[in-house]
Formats: C-alpha cells, structure tokens, sequence
C-alpha cells in the first residue's frame, strides 16, 4: 500500500477549470475525466467565483490572461480564503510571469503549450500533497470488521484477513470518499486493476465474500447501477 496516497487522493476529485478559450476548457474536460476527476468549466474569473461560493472543489486551474478579472487576482482572493488550491495554466511562461503567480501562493503554475500527462501528473501531485490533511485513520469499523489501512487487514473477533494489494487499495479508495460513489475507471487506477468493468466487479465481489454476511444482499459495499460504488460503514 505505499503508493495507495496520491491514488486515493484523485478518486472523484472534483476540479474546476477557468478559462475564457472555450476549445481549451472542453479538451480538458474531456482530458480529464478519462482519469476519474469531476470537472467543472468556467469561462470567467466572475462565473468562477459563482462556482466556487456553491460548490466544494478540490483543486482550480485558472488561466491568467482572461477578459474582465484576471486569474492572478482571483488566485490571490481565493487563496486568502483559504480555498482549494489552485494551478495556473498560462501562456504567459517566463520566469518572473511564473514568480510572480507563485507569489500569489498557488500551488503550482504550468506554462502553455503544456504536455498533457505531465499535466495530470501535476494536478496528482497536488492532490496527494492536500490528501495528506485528511488522512485515513488507522483502522476504520466496517460492521463486524475493523479495516487497518496501513496494514490492509481485516480483523474481527473470530479471524484477522490479510487482503491482497489490489483489494486493500480498492478499499482504501471507497473509504477514503467516506460514502461517495467512486466510478469503475477511478477504482480501476486506484487499485493497479484492469480498467474493465468485468475486473472491477470480480474484485469488488472478492472483498464482499470477505466483509459482507451475505454478499448477494451487500450492506457495505453498494452498487449504483452504471455510476460506481460506495463504501458504508456502521
């Protein structure tokens, strides 16, 4: 489970790119959900800052050059709220466009024309760094169950379970979004299985012959219908 971290962090994530180029924003869009993330699109610093007071995002990436507000001022307005951390993705590259937007106290800044995977490896980064905030408990009560995450092992007051790596990982995943559906493709990078849904539902399977008292009839581990799964616990 030692690189369980910046995979747990990405499961589901939500992200909100702000961008007045409306073919950029779609690309990442689509970019990006090949890879599990939620992702939201805003063409202004004003429509972002609409997103931002009505829904919880876990990292923005924001353009700088834009009509009306520019990326750098909403990044330092955001940042003193203490809001989710934020990329800047510009055109603007030079070494003192990029100081002065880490300045601003951002996360990171990418210059465009960027590299797609060093992209994502990027937003990785930074959502594993802000995982480590909020953590998994050491060991977490799944029904008769007690999960210990650093070791992934099931115990209870018959037998300890050692489970293998794949299914630990893919049981730290749904732990960790505390109820939230994870999708098949999020689970599938989570756990280093196969992204298909035929594996992603075996191993699922796996684990509930392991924790439920009757897997057909799951109380923990719950299928929703062509959306993912969800861990409940008691």
């Amino acid at each position: 489970m030692t690189e369980i971290g910046d995979k747990q962090a990405c499961a589901n994530a939500h992200l909100l790119v702000v961008d007045d180029d409306k073919r950029l924003r779609t690309l990442l869009r689509q970019y990006l959900e090949e890879y599990g993330f939620v992702v939201s699109l805003a063409k202004s610093a004003e429509e972002a800052r609409r997103l931002v007071n009505n829904l919880r995002f876990d990292l923005l990436i924001v353009d700088i050059l834009m009509p009306g507000e520019s990326g750098l001022d909403l990044a330092r307005a955001l940042h003193e709220r203490e809001h989710a951390p934020i990329m800047i993705l510009s055109a603007l590259g030079e070494p003192a466009d990029r100081l002065q937007g880490l300045e601003t106290g951002v996360a990171d800044y990418m210059p465009k024309p960027f590299e797609p995977r060093e992209l994502l490896l990027r937003i990785r980064k930074i959502l594993a760094h802000k995982q480590t905030k909020t953590k998994l408990p050491d060991k977490i009560k799944i029904g008769r169950w007690t999960f210990e995450t650093k070791r992934g092992v099931l115990t209870s007051a018959e037998k300890n379970t050692r489970l293998p790596a794949s299914e630990a990982n893919l049981l730290c995943a749904l732990a960790t979004q505390q109820g939230a559906i994870v999708n098949r493709t999020a689970l599938a990078h989570f756990a280093d299985i196969t992204n298909s849904p035929r594996a992603i539902d075996i191993a699922i399977a796996r684990l509930r012959s392991k924790i439920e008292i009757n897997p057909k009839i799951p109380r923990h581990i719950l299928t929703h219908r062509s959306k993912g799964y969800s861990l409940h616990v008691e």
